[in-house]
């Protein structure tokens, strides 16, 4: 069994299909999905459909492009969300310098005090991180992120920050991009980081794993990412399935 720990559940492009498209997940061998809230609307569409779904849980918080936009009352709306059980991480969160959405100052900002509420909520948090190497880490260990924990979602930096990320306590989480023809750097460090250290995610809508180039992602997809790393790791598909999904119940203390 299989447990995708990133996706977006309740982007608009489900909306025709949402209960078909879980159903074909759970068909395809997925026991349990994350789905991730990236500002307060996302966050508490995100919460309705854990609760909705036994099998799926949700993170909560605010991604760096959109922390411009955070509220006066907004960490108080997600103290109140992170009430609910199934809220099992915070993220996604981070650094994104690619785009600039938001201005660098105010992403570290943002960063540093969504860290100190995970921290006082005591969720793992969930890391986007984009041209932003130095000052993510940086911030995470200034911040002690390391207490609560947490993954670098949808990986595809360097050598040097998968080992950053790992020396800091944190897992790695690959997804679709794994399976890319031009990926073949990402595979050989996903080949040299120790099985008990990764997750494994679609990223749904996005980044559609091959022979699916070119469709709409979704959880059953999954699939392709864990045949992917059984390859690269040389082992079969049943173990790198029992594994991943034993630290993503280790990370977010699903059952």
């Amino acid at each position: 069994m299989l447990i995708d720990t990133h996706t977006h559940l309740d982007d608009a492009r489900y909306n025709d299909d949402r209960e078909a498209m879980i159903a074909r997940a759970r068909e395809a061998g997925v026991e349990a999905f994350l789905t991730i809230g990236c500002d307060l609307a996302t966050s508490q569409a995100a919460v309705a459909l854990a609760t909705q779904y036994p099998f799926v849980y949700a993170s909560i918080g605010v991604h760096p492009h959109e922390v411009k936009h955070i509220g006066d009352a907004w960490y108080d709306e997600f103290r109140q969300l992170a009430k609910s059980k199934k809220v099992v991480a915070y993220g996604e969160i981070g650094l994104d310098y690619h785009y600039n959405h938001s201005s660098p100052k105010e992403q570290r900002e943002r960063f540093r005090e969504q860290i100190q509420l995970a921290r006082e909520l005591r969720l793992p948090v969930i890391i986007h991180t984009r041209e932003a190497q130095e000052d993510t880490i940086a911030i995470l260990k200034e911040e002690n992120a390391s207490e609560i924990g947490g993954v670098f979602h949808c990986f595809s930096g360097d050598a040097w920050l998968a080992k950053d990320a790992l020396d800091l306590g944190f897992y790695l989480s690959f997804s679709g991009i794994l399976t890319f023809p031009n990926a073949a750097m990402l595979r050989d460090i996903a080949k040299n980081t120790p099985l008990n250290r990764v997750l494994i995610e679609t990223d749904c809508p996005y980044l559609t794993p091959v022979p699916y180039r070119g469709k709409r992602n979704e959880p059953a997809y999954v699939s392709q990412v864990a045949q992917q790393l059984a390859s690269v790791h040389g082992l079969p598909l049943n173990d790198v399935a029992k594994q991943t999904s034993k630290n993503a119940k280790q990370l977010f203390k699903i059952a």
